[in-house]
C-alpha cells in the first residue's frame, strides 16, 4: 500500500516508463555493482532490516524505483515526496501519516527525490523521526551528497552510487519494452545504437522516446525503424538540438571542435543554437566540463573549475539567468590553452594496465600500520620526499618492481603546463645525477 503526493497514472494511460517499473529487484536493469549476488543493497533487502540511505546518481537510472521496490519487499507504507514541490506543510503531513502508521504496526518508508533541493532546515526536520524509527528515510539526489546534504542526515544514512545505464542494459532495456508495447515494430541495429546513444545513459529517457518513436511510425504507417527515421523523428517531434536538419550529435561535435579550434563566436553560436532547440542545459553543462579535461587540462586547470562552477550556477539560478553562465564557460574554454596531454596519457595508462600482469607493490611503498606488516618489510628504505633536499627523492623509483620505466604524460610548452614540463625535466635532472652518483 502506498500514499504518494501525487495520485498515480491508471496502468493503461501510464507512459511506457511507468508500465514497465520493475516489480523485483530481478527486473532491474543495470545497478550489478548494488543488486548482483552478494552486493550492499542486495545484502540489505534479503537481510529484512530496512535502513536509511541516500541514493546518489544520474537520471532515470532507478533511484524511485529501488526505493518503491524496498517499501514492497519490507511490506512498508511507501509516502514520497519531492523536493521541488513540497515543504514544511507536506513534511509534517508525511509524519503523521508515519504516526498513523505506526500505530497499525505498520513500517514506513519516507522517500524525498532531489533532497539536495530541501534547505538545511527542512533536512534537519527529518533527524528525530530517522532517530526514533518513525520511518525509514530515503533520500534521492542527483548531486554529490557530501555537499548538499547535512552532515547531520548524511550521517544517518548510508550512501549509494548508481550509475548510468549502460548500453548492454539499455539494450535489454528495449527488448522488454519491444515485447510488452510494441511487438509490431522492428528497430534495424544503427537505429537502436542511435537511441541508446541518444538516451545517454537514462532509462526514463529512452523509454519515453521510445513512445514517441511508436507514435510516429503509427502515423507513417511503418513496421520497421531505421536510424534515418529515428533522426527525423527526434529532430521533428521533439525539436531537439536541430532547427535546420542538422542532428543532436553534428551540433554537440560542432560545439566541441570550436571550443578546441579556440574559435569562442563558433562556440557560443552552437550552445545557444541547442539551447534554442530544446537542448538541456545541464547535459550541455557535463560535455564543457569534459572538454575542460580533454582539450585543456593542465594547460589551464581554471577551465575545468570554471566549467563545474557553470553548472552549479545554472541549478542555482535555473534557465535562463544560469545559461549565462554555461555561455561564459564555453568562451573562457574556447579562449583557453590547449592541451590533451591528460587526455592522452590516461588512455595510455588505461591501455597499459588493461594488457598488462598485476604486478605487486613495491615493499618500500607499501602502508605497515602493524608489526608483522614492519617485520616482513613493509615501508623499510622508504624516503619521505618532504625530508630531502627540495622535498624530492631523487633517484626513488615509484612503479613496481621489473617494470620499465613510461613516460605518458608529455606535457606541452602552453600555459600552465610550460612550466609543468621545465619542472619535470628539472626533476628528472635530479633523478640522473642521483642514479649515477649511486652508480659511482
Amino acid at each position: 500500500m502506498t500514499a504518494d503526493l501525487f495520485s498515480t497514472p491508471s496502468e493503461n494511460n501510464a507512459p511506457l516508463a511507468e508500465r514497465l517499473r520493475p516489480k523485483t529487484l530481478d527486473d532491474v536493469v543495470g545497478q550489478r555493482h548494488l543488486l548482483g549476488p552478494g552486493k550492499p543493497l542486495r545484502l540489505a533487502v534479503e537481510a529484512g532490516r530496512p535502513h536509511s540511505m541516500i541514493l546518489w546518481g544520474p537520471p532515470g537510472v532507478g533511484k524511485t524505483t529501488l526505493a518503491r521496490l524496498m517499501a514492497t519487499h519490507f511490506d512498508a507504507e511507501f509516502i514520497a515526496l519531492s523536493a521541488v514541490f513540497s515543504g514544511v506543510k507536506e513534511i509534517r503531513e508525511a509524519v503523521q501519516r508515519a504516526e498513523i502508521h505506526r500505530a497499525q504496526g505498520r513500517r514506513t518508508i519516507l522517500f524525498v527525490d532531489e533532497v539536495h533541493r530541501f534547505n538545511k532546515a527542512q533536512q534537519d526536520a527529518f533527524l528525530p523521526f530517522v532517530e526514533s524509527g518513525l520511518f525509514t528515510f530515503i533520500g534521492a539526489t542527483t548531486e554529490n551528497p557530501s555537499f548538499e546534504v547535512n552532515s547531520a542526515l548524511l550521517s544517518r544514512a548510508a550512501v549509494y552510487v548508481l550509475e548510468s545505464i549502460k548500453p548492454e542494459d539499455m539494450q535489454a532495456l528495449f527488448v522488454r519494452a519491444q515485447r510488452d508495447a510494441f511487438a509490431d515494430l522492428s528497430f534495424d541495429a544503427e537505429a537502436l545504437e542511435r537511441l541508446v546513444g541518444w538516451a545517454d545513459g537514462d532509462a526514463r529517457r529512452f523509454l519515453n522516446v521510445l513512445e514517441t518513436l511508436r507514435t510516429a511510425a503509427e502515423a507513417s504507417g511503418l513496421t520497421d525503424v531505421t536510424a534515418e527515421f529515428v533522426q527525423n523523428t527526434l529532430a521533428q517531434n521533439l525539436r531537439r538540438f536541430d532547427k535546420g536538419g542538422d542532428a543532436f550529435y553534428d551540433q554537440i561535435s560542432a560545439l566541441h571542435k570550436s571550443v578546441r579550434g579556440s574559435n569562442p563566436d563558433a562556440a557560443l553560436y552552437w550552445l545557444v543554437r541547442m539551447l534554442d532547440g530544446g537542448a538541456d542545459p545541464l547535459y550541455l553543462g557535463r560535455r564543457v566540463v569534459r572538454m575542460a579535461v580533454e582539450d585543456i587540462g593542465l594547460a589551464d586547470p581554471r577551465a575545468l573549475t570554471m566549467s563545474l562552477e557553470a553548472c552549479q550556477t545554472f541549478e542555482r539560478l535555473g534557465s535562463p539567468e544560469g545559461e549565462l553562465a554555461l555561455a561564459q564557460a564555453v568562451i573562457y574554454l574556447a579562449c583557453a590553452a590547449k592541451s590533451n596531454a591528460v587526455y592522452m596519457a590516461y588512455k595510455a595508462a588505461r591501455k597499459f594496465v588493461s594488457e598488462d600482469i598485476s604486478r605487486p607493490v613495491p615493499e618500500h611503498l607499501r602502508n605497515a600500520p602493524t608489526k608483522l606488516m614492519k617485520e616482513l618489510g613493509y615501508g623499510k628504505a622508504y624516503r619521505y620526499a618532504h625530508d630531502e633536499p627540495e622535498a624530492y627523492a631523487a633517484g626513488e623509483d615509484y612503479l613496481p618492481e621489473g617494470m620499465a620505466a613510461v613516460s605518458w604524460y608529455d606535457p606541452t610548452d602552453r600555459g600552465l603546463e610550460a612550466k609543468i614540463a621545465q619542472k619535470l625535466a628539472y626533476l628528472k635532472g635530479l633523478d640522473r645525477n642521483a642514479r649515477e652518483a649511486e652508480g659511482q
